[in-house]
């Protein structure tokens, strides 16, 4: 007989799929999002906290500009045609019509806070997000609302419009951000963003960004933005459809969806839609599930038994997921080097009473390096982390013919409870894991967990003090005149991130630095050194972009590209007679946010 919690829960996980219409949810689809419901229904519905979250609407103009025509009309059937997506995509996912919820006014029409801007039109711009929300707070905290509280959506009145001309541009913010407490989305309003535009492909106008398009692709476009964007309010990451999703439903919303809005309606593509690892996340978000319970508390999740194992052409994940309040469900995002994170492609677990799970990821980007994140959804309706921040990676290579190398992610879980040890500063419990046999029978291995207990405390020599019968001797090993990074203190042989580990495009790598931009380390030599070799990359997880140089004396002597994207570029540089050498990691001019630059196994030879 199977535990009392297993025959509970399968009644229940009964019960709810009865109540959702066949229809609504593929028949592989269907076990799962029951089995999600029953989790996550069950424990929101003991000791029930119920409290209506809503989207706040603001619309906000430049002091020398008058609102577009009619904006509280066009917005209210826009952001309503909206909610009517985000409802039927739930439904047809399986947790039924669960919706963005919006604040009506007794005239039917969605409230919307009207907020002039303290300067003209040209004082602002794209970048401009800061300062507009700014100056919105006032007006919505006379409305007793809490920006840094609510979910809100600012439609900027930065189009130009001319209509003899039919010519269209914008100069907006427009981009999101949020959690499932608060979010903020900035659009841009024009006088031709029309509901009743998307059906349009006779009318044509010319887009500053887009060029000549039909009315009803810029709308679908324009208001396709919104639902996008309110999506990342709502904390959604980007997602790409995987192939069976695509041909079975069109373009995810949270992909390149926003571009496809609507088109179906005027016969001219398959739309947008939600995908399972989209309607999972949000059926746990207070204003989709009327739940309010412990969405202000801190979860706790801590996955064991993590294994990855060869399946296909791809890799099972499976592990066990302990945590408080309990896990519905796990998205796996398999998201291949370069694209952003807009063709992360995802599957979804839900685990078993004891909290066990499976994913199946296949369908992997052929030629690339890539990287498994991990997010555990939890019952407040609080994820473990989105694409970017989640402490859960695991990188991979695929071949060419589409075949995932997972050696470095197994070598990831295996230096796991090591790295924890070298986190805590505890040398001695770090050193009884290089009795493990699976390290301490591979040379490699043991060499890396050799080198990370040693980080502990580092013993090194000066250039000159290197033995003249030594012929190579790692960089990392000799003593630096000067060594500064962007963020962070300068490390040897590991990384400041929990997993420690140097890997850099889907590769783990024995020594080396970690030289997040501006980056700059230096050595005084004594002449004897004639080459210098290693690898410039940016470590996996990071999406900002670099620029690495070697100098010495003064010299150029190697400058690679400007890279990005958990790439890794080769040098083999001549130091005859050098005696000051400098590594340099630039910002590639465009900031150093995400600019996690590392020197990876770099070799003196004489």
């Amino acid at each position: 007989m199977p535990p009392i919690q297993n025959m509970i829960r399968l009644i229940i996980a009964t019960l709810l799929l009865s109540q959702a219409p066949a229809q609504t949810a593929s028949v592989e689809n269907a076990p799962k999002v029951a089995a999600a419901r029953a989790i996550l229904d069950g424990w929101q519905a003991k000791s029930a906290e119920r409290g209506e979250r809503k989207l706040h609407i603001v619309y906000w103009t430049p002091a020398d500009r008058e609102p577009a025509p009619q904006y509280r009309e066009r917005l209210s059937k826009i952001l309503t045609d909206i909610q009517s997506f985000y409802a039927r995509e739930m439904e047809r996912v399986g947790f039924g019509p669960r919706s963005i919820k919006l604040d009506l006014a007794d005239d039917g029409l969605v409230r919307i806070h009207l907020v002039r801007g303290q300067n003209p039109y040209a004082h602002y711009d794209g970048k401009s997000g800061s300062d507009i929300r700014g100056e919105s707070i006032s007006t919505l905290r006379k409305a007793g609302l809490d920006a840094a509280k609510e979910t809100i959506v600012i439609f900027c009145n930065m189009s130009n419009w001319d209509a003899e001309k039919r010519v269209i541009s914008q100069n907006s913010p427009y981009y999101a951000g949020g959690s499932i407490k608060s979010g903020t989305a900035w659009q841009v309003d024009s006088p031709i963003l029309n509901l009743d535009g998307l059906t349009d492909n006779a009318g044509h106008v010319q887009d500053g960004q887009y060029g000549r398009i039909s009315l009803g692709r810029y709308n679908s476009i324009f208001i396709g933005g919104i639902a996008h964007e309110v999506g990342h309010a709502l904390s959604l990451p980007h997602c790409k459809a995987r192939p069976d999703e695509a041909a079975a439903f069109g373009t995810s919303l949270m992909g390149s969806g926003n571009r496809t809005y609507g088109e179906d309606r005027r016969n001219d593509g398959r739309g947008s839609f939600l995908t399972l690892g989209e309607g999972f996340r949000l059926a746990g978000h207070p204003m989709f599930s009327g739940s309010t319970k412990g969405m202000n508390d801190r979860p706790t999740v801590k996955p064991t038994d993590i294994r990855i194992e060869p399946s296909g052409k791809g890799f099972v994940f499976s592990g066990r997921a302990v945590a408080e309040p309990p896990v519905y469900g796990v998205v796996a995002y398999m998201d291949p080097e370069g694209g952003s994170d807009y063709d992360a492609t995802t599957v979804v677990a839900v685990p078993d009473a004891e909290g066990r799970f499976s994913l199946d990821c296949q369908a992997l980007k052929e030629e690339r390096a890539g990287e498994l994140r991990i997010t555990y959804l939890q019952a407040n309706g609080v994820p473990s982390g989105n694409l970017s921040d989640t402490p859960f990676r695991y990188p991979y290579v695929v071949a060419k013919d589409g075949t995932a190398d997972i050696t470095t992610a197994r070598a990831k879980l295996l230096f796991a409870p090591m790295i924890e040890a070298v986190n805590a500063k505890n040398a001695d419990t770090a050193r009884q894991f290089l009795a493990a046999p699976a390290i301490s029978g591979d040379a490699r291995l043991k060499q890396i967990a050799q080198r990370l207990i040693a980080t502990l405390a580092p013993k090194l020599i000066a250039p000159a003090e290197v033995p003249p019968a030594t012929m190579t001797v790692p960089l990392s090993d000799l003593k630096a005149t000067r060594e500064a990074t962007g963020y962070g203190a300068p490390l040897r042989d590991r990384l400041p991130d929990p997993s420690g580990l140097l890997i850099a495009g889907g590769k783990l790598y024995a020594h080396g630095f970690y030289a997040h931009a501006v980056a700059m380390h230096e050595w005084t030599l004594d002449g004897t050194w004639k080459t210098l070799s290693g690898m410039a990359g940016i470590a996996d997880g990071s999406d900002g972009s670099v620029q690495a140089s070697i100098e010495g004396d003064g010299k150029v002597l190697w400058q690679s590209s400007t890279f990005k994207d958990s790439k890794t570029t080769a040098f083999d540089v001549k130091l005859d007679g050098v005696k000051q050498l400098v590594l340099k990691m630039n910002d590639a001019g465009d900031g150093i946010r995400a600019d996690w630059g590392v020197w990876l196994e770099p070799m003196l030879g004489r």
